[in-house]
């Protein structure tokens, strides 16, 4: 005779819920490990500019602000070696880059966006802004203010000029990269200048990019103001 226990059934609802449990949690673990990693991804999503990788905080179509500044080229008071630079607001023109090895004098607007693009250089928000420690990363159209960025030089000196202070570079390096390798365009412990844009491609758009890599070698913070 059969024990009468196992005459029993187990709960279907069991077997229904079991799996999705289980599928919960598996989905839980999944989610919580990939924090980490896109955090440190959307550090560096706004550096490549002709790329499908965007961050920035205003979309293109909810009406950006292009706040124009007089950027000072001519101050001839005390400075400083260390100071306290300004941190720009998204589409503000804060800079200058200008190198006479070229006949090269850009605004410089901070944040990528199209329309940036079309009245300047852009500098990527996750970069390091001019006077802090860090990689400065700096990118514009190769038919308009780029034109000419193939012809630098190793040893060519690049001047960057705030409101606040003038900051010299040297090339150091000429790069080439693809549009998806970071690797001169993420954050570094060295401060430095990376000044890049397309490859120029009679057929169309190209994958690849140039430009320079440039080492920090004067700090020129402003401890005057203009008039005194």
């Amino acid at each position: 005779m059969k024990d009468k226990s196992q005459k029993k059934g187990k709960n279907p609802a069991l077997y229904i819920i079991t799996p999705f449990m289980v599928s919960l949690v598996c989905a839980g673990i999944t989610v919580a490990a990939a924090i980490k990693p896109m955090d440190k991804l959307k550090t560096y999503i706004n550096i490549a500019f002709m790329d499908s990788l965007k961050s920035n905080p205003l979309d293109e179509d909810s009406g950006l602000v292009i706040k124009e500044n007089d950027i000072i080229t001519d101050y001839t008071g005390k400075t400083s070696e260390t100071g306290e630079p300004d941190r720009p607001s998204f589409g503000e023109l804060y800079a200058l880059v200008n190198t006479d090895a070229i006949g090269m004098n850009i605004p410089i607007y901070w944040g990528t966006t199209t329309e940036l693009l079309e009245v300047g250089a852009c500098q990527s928000s996750s970069s390091a802004v001019f006077g802090t420690n860090g990689n400065s990363v700096i990118s514009a159209h190769v038919d308009t203010y780029f034109a000419d960025l193939d012809k630098l030089k190793e040893g060519d000196e690049v001047t960057i000029y705030t409101n606040y202070g003038k900051f010299t570079y040297e090339v150091s390096e000429l790069i080439q990269f693809t549009s998806k390798n970071k690797k001169y365009i993420v954050p570094t412990k060295d401060d430095r200048l990376t000044i890049y844009t397309c490859k120029r491609d009679l057929l169309g758009a190209s994958d690849s990019r140039i430009g320079a890599v440039c080492k920090l070698t004067k700090r020129e913070f402003y401890t005057e103001k203009e008039g005194e």
